[in-house]
């Protein structure tokens, strides 16, 4: 099967608590295990009540705990909030608990506001500190050299497989310098997809880790029975947006029967911009536009997310999505 993936925010509903959301998450990692996805990650963010998953290495262990085969990690952890050590530690005790099933995806920014950064006790300065960062990260998580004054316990000699994460060329390089797989956050994010796939593919030097390129773009998929209930469920997500355009994030709201209603042209405007990789509609249309995506992309993976209301609702959606992906699996196989 084309390989699918799961990104999952842990979105708290309204009418819900924060202990609701994660243990969805856990029955949607189960669920996405026996429907043959390859990873199920989760993200750091903070000060956000709509989002349950900003301790995410405790949440990577609760959903490992519930799980026996499909990778599990962080798409991803925020690397200028924590230190390299801190990062090495958790991922190594993880991956001493779940051998070869952890993922360690890092991003550069801060997954929060500024106020937030302050009361992490971190200097907004360490973005620029990513790539010596990532490469210490890496180092600690890999063999003991002579002499080595600090190492993770556990961490050492693990070699947690570290992905670059970014919507922009700066990731797209330093993947490639690194020789790391790298994941482009096109599902909220999607201007520079194209040239940042461009860029990491054409500089991509061989690693210790990977001998060649692995791209997985991320992308919305809300599917469904019909092309019309989908429409209905993605309403959700275009509320969310426009809430973040107007800086009143919250909890994930329910459907609507009239998005219009709700936006004034211009906050359509740039939501749907932000939105230009959702992929919405019955098993027929998902088919038709991700099969063009991953043309136009050359995706090696495609990390999907679905922030759906209904819990259900988002279950059968992924069901939907696997179908289409061992379809598109088939035709690939075939040609």
């Amino acid at each position: 099967m084309l390989d699918v993936s799961v990104l999952d925010l842990s979105l708290v509903i309204e009418g819900q608590e924060a202990g609701d959301a994660l243990r969805n998450s856990l029955d949607l990692a189960r669920h996405a295990e026996a429907l043959g996805y390859r990873r199920y990650w989760v993200a750091e963010h903070h000060n956000m009540t709509g989002v349950a998953c900003a301790a995410t290495a405790v949440v990577i262990g609760h959903l490992a705990a519930g799980t026996t085969t499909i990778r599990v990690g962080s798409g991803g952890v925020m690397l200028p909030n924590h230190a390299p050590l801190i990062i090495a530690e958790q991922f190594g005790t993880l991956e001493a608990l779940f051998p070869g099933r952890i993922d360690l995806g890092l991003g550069r920014a801060p997954g929060t506001d500024q106020h937030t950064v302050r009361a992490l006790r971190r200097d907004p300065a360490a973005a620029h500190d990513f790539p010596r960062d990532v490469m210490e990260v890496q180092a600690l998580l890999g063999p003991v050299q002579p002499g080595q004054a600090v190492q993770a316990v556990p961490g050492a000699n693990s070699n947690v497989p570290v992905w670059i994460l970014g919507s922009s060329l700066f990731g797209a390089q330093l993947a490639a310098e690194l020789g790391l797989p790298y994941g482009f956050a096109s599902h909220f994010a999607p201007d520079a997809l194209m040239q940042a796939l461009g860029v990491y593919r054409e500089r991509f030097k061989p690693s210790r880790q990977a001998s060649r390129p692995h791209a997985m773009p991320g992308v919305s998929v809300i599917a469904a029975d019909t092309d019309a209930e989908a429409r209905r469920l993605f309403t959700s997500q275009q509320l969310r947006f426009l809430d973040m355009i107007r800086g009143t994030r919250g909890k994930l709201k329910a459907p609507v029967d009239d998005i219009e209603q709700h936006w004034a042209p211009r906050e359509k405007m740039q939501a749907s911009q932000m939105l230009r990789y959702a992929f919405v509609g019955s098993p027929e249309t998902i088919a038709r536009d991700l099969s063009a995506f991953i043309t136009a992309t050359r995706a090696d993976e495609i990390m999907a997310t679905a922030p759906i209301f209904d819990h259900a609702a988002r279950k059968r959606s992924f069901a939907i999505l696997a179908e289409v992906a061992r379809g598109l699996t088939a035709a690939r196989d075939a040609a």
